[in-house]
């Protein structure tokens, strides 16, 4: 007989319970976990080793596309000219004729991706260049850069062409260049206005260049601008951080994207940290009242919530590309340390530079490592594009799915009467403090799904006959 949901959680030993449920309090924001999950949910999968990379990525790329199947393209810029001391993704300062070098090599990438059926069958809906710091890039190499994506993908009408970038870079000569290539949207990741606190993480530019460089970018007209702001840093202060946000709103930009303060443990920050150089962060409860501070602050303004991080203030803007990397479309990736995932195959290209340029002069796609994933990665990553919307909705779950998936209601249920989701009918909605510990709710949700999928006899009986037609399909190629 098969197990239940209730079952799985009747078997769980009390401190996996705990992990995965967290706990009743009368304090939810602050105290429903013990500690934050990872910031990327995982379903897993199976690793493919290296020998079967190279025939494994042309299997897919040889494979039929599809307009209707989105697709959307990564491009990894992994030069920085600072390191900023709270970051932990670093790769390779910035060398201008290094970069001109590697960006000889990732236009040959590209030019590989002319010679792909799946992707030259299909259409690229966002283009992502990140980082890194891409706005570094000569408006030599960004000129020549772009041309290639233009020239060697299938480009949408409505192409969203987003470069991430520094406040240093919002200069003429680079925003001309980006504009006459197609660029519609800047993310800037300005992390705060605070020239105290800029200058602690390593930032050059105060407030009021920060300000001015904002605004001689949205003067164009050419593009979205989107503000990168984090909470939780040195000297911060709820009340510093919502100066930040009075500011966002007084400019003539069209979003922000709110991150709280990650420490990874070899970062600068860390070691500063340690050493008393600089005084202690936010702590994980004292994080949560800063989200809960912007939230009021931007529902009070009328900002539309595209996302549990994103917000927008015009009609504009749009995330895409966020809003696609968390659903089932495919993510295809270019450059040095890029990551993605077409069909049931995730990819991560090599970080290491001389590695990533070597195995393209050899003619070879630089992969370092691949993974196949899941039966039903699908319905995972369903899951997790619902709950960045901050709601689960069981009923299309169960419908596209099975509807057996009406029983994950024990555990929204059980997050409900935690304080985590409110309930009408068999929609869940996140409070503020379900937003909070959406990456715990979100990990969770799928490792107890998949423990009710791995208690049945047979992955097809979890399977409509539409969705394993799909399934059927992918295997093939």
């Amino acid at each position: 007989m098969s197990k239940t949901v209730q079952d799985i959680l009747n078997e769980l030993p009390p401190d996996k319970y705990r992990e995965l449920l967290g706990v009743k309090s009368a304090n939810p924001l602050n105290e429903a976990f013990e500690k934050r999950r990872p910031d990327h949910p995982s379903a897993g999968g199976s690793m493919i080793l290296p020998p079967l990379h190279q025939k494994t990525w042309q299997n897919q790329m040889n494979a039929q596309g599809s307009v209707q199947h989105k697709k959307a393209a990564y491009i990894h810029i992994p030069f920085c000219e600072k390191l900023c001391i709270y970051c932990g993704f670093f790769q390779n300062f910035s060398n201008e004729d290094r970069e001109t070098m590697y960006v000889d090599r990732l236009i040959k990438q590209l030019e590989m991706a002319k010679e792909y059926r799946y992707v030259q069958e299909s259409l690229i809906h966002s283009v992502f260049f990140g980082g890194g710091t891409p706005s570094t890039l000569s408006p030599y190499n960004a000129d020549r850069l772009l041309k290639a994506v233009n020239e060697c993908l299938p480009l949408a009408n409505d192409c969203e062409i987003t470069m991430e970038a520094r406040v240093h870079d919002l200069v003429d000569e680079k925003l001309q260049t980006w504009f006459a290539r197609g660029v519609n949207r800047i993310s800037v990741g300005v992390q705060s206005f605070d020239t105290q606190i800029r200058q602690c993480l390593g930032r050059v530019d105060p407030k009021e260049v920060v300000i001015e460089n904002l605004q001689r970018a949205a003067s164009y007209n050419q593009a979205v601008i989107i503000v990168d702001l984090i909470y939780g840093l040195p000297y911060q202060t709820v009340e510093k951080f919502v100066d930040d946000l009075k500011i966002i709103d007084d400019l003539p930009i069209d979003g922000m994207d709110l991150y709280q303060l990650n420490v990874f443990e070899k970062s600068l920050l860390k070691k500063s940290l340690d050493t008393g150089k600089l005084p202690p962060v936010a702590t994980s409860a004292e994080q949560a009242e800063y989200l809960k501070t912007a939230a009021e602050f931007l529902e009070e303004a009328n900002y539309k919530r595209l996302s549990v991080c994103h917000w927008a203030k015009s009609n504009r803007e749009r995330s895409l590309y966020n809003t696609l990397a968390k659903t089932d479309a495919d993510v295809i990736p270019f450059g040095s340390g890029a990551g993605g995932f077409v069909g049931d195959i995730s990819v991560y290209m090599q970080r290491d530079l001389k590695k990533y340029m070597d195995s393209i002069d050899k003619g070879k796609v630089p992969i370092m490592f691949m993974l196949r994933a899941p039966e039903l990665a699908s319905l995972y990553k369903d899951i997790q594009d619902q709950t960045e919307s901050c709601g689960v909705n069981l009923t299309k779950l169960a419908k596209k799915y099975n509807k057996e998936l009406m029983q994950l209601e024990t555990v929204l249920d059980i997050w409900t009467e935690h304080g985590l989701f409110t309930k009408k009918g068999h929609m869940y909605r996140m409070t503020i403090a379900g937003q909070y510990w959406q990456k715990n709710i979100t990990q969770s949700l799928i490792e107890i799904t998949k423990k009710f999928l791995n208690a049945k006899t047979s992955i097809n009986e979890w399977l409509t006959e539409k969705t394993m037609n799909t399934f059927k399909k992918k295997i093939e190629n």
